[in-house]
């Protein structure tokens, strides 16, 4: 019997073949720990699968890999859903995966902590981003189901508590793929148009699947991105959310939301009533203490008899007129005193007083004064100055007088 060679490429089709034609093969759980993970480009994964003693390839294509709510990893025990079979081109063994589950917890809570983890470290659950609640906002936007039960429950906790407030319903849907894009698209409407002043975003209670739109990352983009408050109220009160960690408030229940979203109008007009109380008695003291004052300063002698302040302020004026003049005067008394002395002392050395005692001052033509006869020559016209008038003369004779020893 002649012996059948087959090219590589004929044994691998065949192997592959025969794996497909097994049925067990077909529709397999593989337990494992990935390994080599890496993500293509093209979308699609590729890892091992391993244990203590072996491993598998494994792809994982970019479509199946879509549905799954976490992103694997190294290290992450899982259990791979799909078929065994051999890739042609390689001759390689592997599992062409149709699904993953993570093991020991569930992919729903594995892909809550994946993306907690990851927009934790973007910054997006940072108390410095959140926003402030209005105090008493005009319009209240409501992005919930239009038809459920909390919607109703918000509507009519609004309008107890403050129905100055409209409210406007934003429907989407809550549960199902579609729910995440409709509940971010309403936010971003509900910005670009400004139609509230708040929002709340949420539903009424459920499954974790029932609930998992918000934790869905479109949602927690959209949440942060918004210039409006946004207040969350998913499920009942044990229930956490991806959507809560983002939210600038978070309510227990969509009740709780409606209450945190608005004031109570009673309390607010018994607080008006209490500040109205407190202002009337504020302004009763004000006024008994201005009456007060103004009793006292119609007591006071200024305002009785205004003209008596008049007179006393002249008084002291004329006083001070008098003490002053009396200043001055003893002041100037010993100057003047000073002045006579002085004066009378310079009367006595006058020429003009030396004259009067019959005595005359000579002087020659040029006016200076002759003191020795020998400085007049004979001729000379000199001038002599009398106590009363001046006479011309002309020396006759000069006589000069013998100096004494």
């Amino acid at each position: 019997m002649e012996q059948q060679v087959f090219s590589v490429t004929e044994l691998n089709h065949l192997a592959k073949a025969l794996l497909d034609a097994v049925p067990q093969l077909g529709h397999i759980y593989v337990r494992g720990e990935i390994s080599n993970y890496k993500l293509y480009p093209s979308g699609h994964h590729y890892f091992s699968l391993k244990d203590q003693e072996s491993s598998v390839s494994c792809v994982l294509f970019k479509w199946q890999a879509a549905r799954l709510r976490f992103r694997p990893r190294n290290g992450m025990k899982v259990i791979a859903l799909g078929q065994a079979t051999v890739y042609p081109r390689d001759g390689a063994f592997q599992i062409r995966c149709e699904d993953l589950i993570a093991e020991g917890i569930g992919d729903l809570h594995m892909a809550f902590e994946q993306l907690k983890e990851r927009l934790y470290r973007e910054g997006l659950f940072d108390a410095a981003h959140k926003k402030p609640l209005p105090p008493f906002p005009r319009t209240v936007a409501l992005v919930t189901s239009g038809s459920g039960k909390a919607v109703h429950d918000m509507i009519r906790i609004l309008r107890q508590r403050y129905p100055a407030a409209k409210v406007k319903i934003l429907p989407v849907r809550v549960q199902g793929p579609e729910a995440p894009p409709e509940i971010a698209g309403a936010i971003r409407y509900a910005n670009v148009h400004r139609v509230a002043d708040v929002i709340i975003t949420g539903r009424g209670g459920g499954s974790a699947e029932d609930l998992w739109c918000f934790n869905d990352e479109r949602v927690a983009r959209a949440i942060y991105a918004s210039q409006i408050p946004v207040i969350t109220a998913v499920g009942h009160e044990p229930d956490v959310t991806i959507a809560d960690f983002v939210a600038d408030v978070s309510a227990t229940t969509p009740t709780n939301a409606a209450q945190l979203a608005v004031p109570d109008m009673a309390e607010l007009l018994e607080q008006v009533d209490v500040l109205r109380h407190r202002m009337a008695r504020a302004e009763s003291g004000r006024l008994d203490l201005l009456r007060k004052r103004l009793e006292a300063l119609a007591a006071k002698r200024v305002l009785a008899d205004p003209m008596a302040a008049v007179q006393a302020k002249a008084q002291r004026l004329d006083r001070a007129q008098r003490d002053l003049a009396h200043a001055m005067e003893h002041r100037l008394a010993l100057p003047r005193r000073q002045l006579a002395g002085l004066t009378a002392s310079l009367d006595a050395m006058s020429p003009l007083k030396v004259l009067s005692r019959g005595f005359a001052v000579a002087t020659d033509s040029g006016g200076r004064i002759l003191r020795r006869a020998e400085d007049v020559p004979p001729g000379s016209e000199i001038s002599v100055r009398l106590a009363s008038g001046r006479l011309g003369c002309r020396v006759e004779e000069v006589i000069a007088e013998e100096e004494k020893p």
